[in-house]
């Protein structure tokens, strides 16, 4: 188990499956094409620096669920903290290169939770596939173009594809 601190405590656990919520700075809706190099960003280290359950990428905030893998070289579990820079940093520079701009796209921090065992890992991952279906964004989860999960984690939803 790690402890590590920015403004908010954080608590990593080694082998277990992390839900982590971030937010847009201000709220600032994403354009579509935002979206998708946010989404491209969660899935790129998945099954290298962790195994990616699922993510949303919803207009404001992205949703994900995944479990921090052991990095063979270093061999240490991959930390939260070099995670979520990898997603927030690397999307935030390819938005804002499009954009032509600098500054913050992201919220500086983000929700995150290590699901206890007496949570269902099945039903977190159902919540979020269902977050476009409650924001009124879709009729049904398989329609939401920015959601992504492996087969096996939920029947709700095919896995999207590449």
């Amino acid at each position: 188990m790690t402890f590590y601190r920015r403004n908010l405590p954080r608590l990593q656990r080694d082998a277990k499956p992390h839900f982590v919520t971030f937010v847009t700075k201000n709220r600032w809706i994403l354009p579509d094409w935002a979206r998708e190099l946010a989404l491209d960003c969660c899935r790129h280290d998945h099954g290298t620096k962790y195994d990616l359950h699922v993510t949303v990428v919803m207009p404001d905030h992205v949703h994900l669920i995944f479990t921090p893998l052991i990095d063979e070289r270093r061999q240490l579990v991959v930390t939260m903290a070099e995670i979520m820079k990898g997603i927030k940093g690397t999307s935030a520079h390819a938005i804002n290169r499009r954009l032509d701009r600098h500054g913050a796209i992201w919220q500086e921090e983000s929700f995150d939770h290590v699901l206890r065992s007496s949570e269902s890992l099945d039903h977190k991952v159902t919540y979020v596939l269902e977050n476009p279906v409650r924001r009124g964004l879709v009729s049904g989860c398989h329609d939401y173009r920015w959601l992504w999960h492996q087969p096996f984690a939920s029947p709700y939803a095919p896995a999207r594809t590449a």
